[in-house]
């Protein structure tokens, strides 16, 4: 065998062409293989970009974006802060003060209560006498119902007939019974009853059969006060019988507060002779249902008590 014949066998091994910048092996054939592949692409990428159409510059971003607006020196920026979420509050429940509310409602009460009286004593100031009789009720006022009986009014002798049983006005006895407050126990004649009522008074009558309690309670309002006379007065229609000139109430009972009004009002202030006292003058005090016609044959007009 010829030398140039083993030189040109199979035992030769091939050379290999080394790639330029490809790194020599170093942990074996495929890592060296990635290696070389990724700088072919590195390259052939690099020289497409030259060939390429340029791109287009990017926009700065800090010359579009708005500018902030920057917090006055010393403050910080204020930073949103997520809302806070609302709680309900809890009601609590309390027992009422009714110690407060019960003084306040007496206060108002006593207020009112006063401002009430002040204004019923202004309008009580404000009427006549007349008036506040008439406000009385169940009371009977002849000036009004009967005016011509009222009218009647001459001094005459002897006994006289009444439309009235007490009278409340008419002709009467010149004689007037006396009323300082005269508690008489039994009956007098209504013509110098009315001769007294002619001057201003109160006369007070009762029926007999009116409980010795009551006519006591009666009597009380009558005795030491002037202008006042009380005496009973037989087959009376009712208890209670309360005459002043030209005015009449009866009531039941003797605690009735319509006969304190009665008095109230009419006393002094029912009267045609205003200021004739019925103290003195041609007064008597003699008790019957037959007047006395003193004076009359000229002799004395005063009689000694009952």
């Amino acid at each position: 065998m010829s030398m140039s014949t083993q030189h040109g066998g199979g035992n030769r091994k091939p050379s290999t062409k080394a790639v330029s910048g490809a790194k020599p092996k170093q942990g074996g054939d495929e890592d060296a293989d990635l290696e070389n592949v990724d700088a072919v692409e590195d390259s052939e990428v690099s020289d497409s970009a030259e060939t390429a159409t340029p791109a287009k510059p990017k926009a700065n971003p800090r010359k579009s974006a708005p500018a902030r607006k920057t917090a006055p020196a010393g403050k910080r920026p204020a930073t949103a802060r997520p809302a806070a979420k609302k709680i309900a509050p809890v009601k609590v429940k309390q027992g009422m003060s009714w110690g407060p509310i019960a003084l306040f409602t007496t206060v108002g009460v006593l207020a009112l209560g006063i401002v009430g009286f002040a204004g019923y004593q202004v309008y009580e100031n404000g009427l006549g006498w007349h008036d506040r009789a008439d406000q009385i009720s169940g009371l009977k006022d002849y000036y009004k119902l009967d005016k011509a009986m009222v009218g009647q009014r001459e001094h005459v002798w002897g006994p006289q007939t009444y439309k009235l049983n007490p009278p409340v006005a008419g002709n009467h006895n010149p004689n007037w019974q006396r009323c300082l407050g005269d508690v008489y126990t039994s009956q007098i004649a209504s013509e110098h009853a009315l001769h007294s009522m002619e001057h201003g008074a109160v006369w007070i009558t009762y029926n007999p059969s009116l409980p010795a309690d009551q006519v006591e309670a009666l009597a009380k309002r009558v005795r030491g006060n002037d202008y006042m006379l009380m005496s009973p007065y037989p087959n009376l229609d009712s208890p209670i019988s309360l005459q002043a000139w030209g005015f009449q109430l009866k009531v039941d009972n003797a605690s009735d507060k319509r006969i304190d009004e009665f008095i109230k009002a009419l006393r002094q202030n029912a009267t045609l002779e205003a200021g004739t006292p019925c103290s003195s003058g041609d007064i008597i005090t003699e008790t019957g249902s037959t007047p006395r016609d003193l004076g009359k044959d000229g002799g004395s007009t005063q009689m000694g008590s009952n």
